[in-house]
């Protein structure tokens, strides 16, 4: 059987290939599936590959792939996609619901106007700090705030977080004159970090704003990150450089994140459709 149907969505230009294994079915091999069709020359192009699928736990289940074909716990901007996917398509009808990750239930809440999705806030639950939960080597039970860090010689400042997939963020006095190209996968496969990390440099504009870059794990530059601007918020407040309040300005766009008196995160953005289409360079397994 050949080829697989996929819609193409985007969070502030952090671009994935959205699979509704309820139509597809569940049994291919996803990680090469995700390095063939996230190349941007040889397949559609994107940051990575997300399924729809249904769970035992809640209203929905999400995978997610990086490009590399290696499985992330959770994506930020691809949630706030699957969720406009689901209710726009009526796989639900409700507005607030529930998705099964490998980084726990997250609830994503849509904004609708004349039945479009015009932006989705998400409840990504509390962020994690301690040493073993980033994962992170060290003493067990410590934070790492404005911790040295030794990459190619230099000494760097940083502070680790956890959304449920690992952070590291490093704040810089100019964000743009990062040579990120270079250094993010410095710190992705540095030895401090067993399951590599998520990079995230950050400038810090005043209170309320911040502007961020990101490297991410499996997948390189991306335009976008919604667990990683989560991570920089919190890593800004740790340092006492913002309020709890904060607008991250990303090269794809804005993100609003707010980290609640109850220890929560919400993201609020947008998430938009691009395509949809068949895969047809696939071959199917046949079930």
């Amino acid at each position: 059987m050949k080829g697989i149907a996929f819609t193409k969505m985007h969070g502030v230009g952090n671009d994935y290939i959205y699979i509704n294994c309820f139509e597809e079915g569940q049994e291919e091999d996803w990680p090469e599936l995700a390095r063939q069709i996230s190349d941007r020359h040889f397949g559609v192009g994107s940051d990575g590959l997300i399924l729809i699928l249904p769970s035992d736990k809640a209203d929905f289940r999400m995978r997610m792939f990086n490009a590399d074909g290696s499985e992330g716990e959770m994506c930020g901007n691809g949630m706030r996609a699957f969720a406009k996917y689901v209710y726009e398509r009526g796989m639900t009808t409700k507005r607030s619901f529930t998705v099964e990750t490998l980084a726990g239930i997250i609830r994503p809440e849509v904004q609708v106007t004349d039945g479009e999705v015009t932006s989705v806030r998400v409840d990504l639950g509390e962020p994690r700090l301690r040493r073993e939960e980033i994962p992170m080597v060290g003493r067990p039970g410590e934070r790492v705030i404005d911790e040295p860090l030794e990459v190619e010689g230099a000494v760097y400042r940083v502070t680790a977080v956890s959304m449920g997939n690992p952070h590291v963020v490093i704040f810089v006095d100019d964000v743009d004159a990062v040579d990120l190209e270079h250094l993010g996968p410095r710190f992705e496969h540095h030895p401090a970090f067993p399951q590599r990390v998520n990079v995230e440099f950050v400038q810090v504009l005043n209170r309320q704003e911040i502007k961020m870059r990101i490297w991410e794990r499996g997948s390189g530059i991306t335009l976008g990150s919604g667990t990683g601007s989560s991570a920089s918020v919190v890593a800004s407040v740790l340092n006492g450089k913002v309020d709890r309040a904060v607008t991250v300005h990303l090269p794809g766009g804005d993100l609003f994140i707010e980290w609640g008196q109850d220890n929560r995160i919400y993201m609020t953005g947008p998430a938009e459709e691009v395509c949809e289409g068949v895969f047809t360079k696939w071959r199917r397994r046949k079930h």
